[in-house]
């Protein structure tokens, strides 16, 4: 966990892997964050019907030292935290107040990503993607539309890439793909059955696995060659995977730029011919 990394950001991204009084701790602290900074660890746990020690074993799982650790970490956080960020959408509510509120989630999303953006994994993530001999992108059901906006942006490159909609050309495609490959697989939850069989069709080939998802303890993340993470928010009007669809397309974009900077002369010759083949689409 990046020392910037906030306490609910932490919670949200390992979830999946907590037991279930973990998951009980943890749902306390993400519905109440101002309850935990009113409260005594004993309070907590009373609350909860949980050892203290309980409490104090899940801070420490979170990566603080203990309740009061967590504590000061969580009241700045929310002190700093814009309000109502995640409201509800009333029925009352007009065009322009629901626009803000997407708007203003979504916002949310991407500086919640920004925030867990591991620099050093970015950086493997375009050396393997410079020197790969085929990138495959990888996607099912609303991750399939950002499969194909990576191909779309990464086609510009120059660089050999491919991407396709039905699950069945994408178990063919992943068995011809090999060691000199890249696959990046696309997944909220990475727990996808579609992508979790791409993923070990293209492990008996050795190639070379980038996921993109929103949790650090799933089988694609713990799976894949290197990993990188989006960080969405579940409110009442939509769900997290529908806001971290616009964190997966940002890192594309992030992953598409810096590439395109690294390949230099070669990646600005790709983009001119890209552009003067698409003239003739023009009045």
């Amino acid at each position: 966990m990046r020392k910037s990394q906030t306490c609910l950001i932490n919670i949200r991204t390992n979830y999946p892997r907590f037991s279930v009084t973990e998951r009980k701790i943890a749902d306390y602290i993400l519905k109440h964050p101002q309850n935990i900074i009113h409260s005594s660890i004993n309070q907590v746990a009373e609350d909860l019907n949980v050892a203290e020690s309980t409490v104090f074993r899940f801070c420490k799982r979170i990566g603080y030292k203990g309740y009061q650790a967590m504590k000061i970490a969580l009241a700045s956080e929310v002190i700093s935290s814009e309000e109502n960020i995640h409201e509800s959408v009333q029925q009352e509510d007009r065009v322009e107040t629901i626009a803000t509120k997407v708007f203003q989630s979504h916002i949310q999303t991407l500086r919640d990503t920004l925030e867990i953006i591991d620099e050093d994994r970015l950086d493997k993530a375009v050396n393997t993607l410079t020197s790969a001999r085929n990138i495959h992108f990888f996607g099912s059901g609303g991750s399939n539309i950002v499969a194909l906006d990576a191909y779309h942006k990464f086609i510009r490159t120059g660089l050999q890439v491919q991407a396709v909609q039905d699950t069945h050309l994408q178990l063919m495609a992943a068995s011809q793909l090999t060691a000199d490959d890249c696959a990046i697989l696309i997944s909220h939850s990475g727990t996808s059955k579609d992508i979790i069989h791409v993923l070990n069709i293209v492990r008996k080939s050795n190639v070379k696995t980038i996921a993109i998802t929103n949790f650090a303890k799933s089988t694609l993340s713990e799976t894949a060659n290197l990993s990188l993470y989006t960080s969405s928010e579940e409110t009442s009007y939509r769900s997290e995977a529908f806001s971290s669809r616009i964190a997966q397309l940002t890192i594309i974009d992030a992953l598409y730029v810096s590439v395109l900077m690294k390949m230099e002369d070669k990646g600005q010759e790709a983009l001119k011919k890209m552009r003067e083949a698409l003239l003739i689409k023009r009045l």
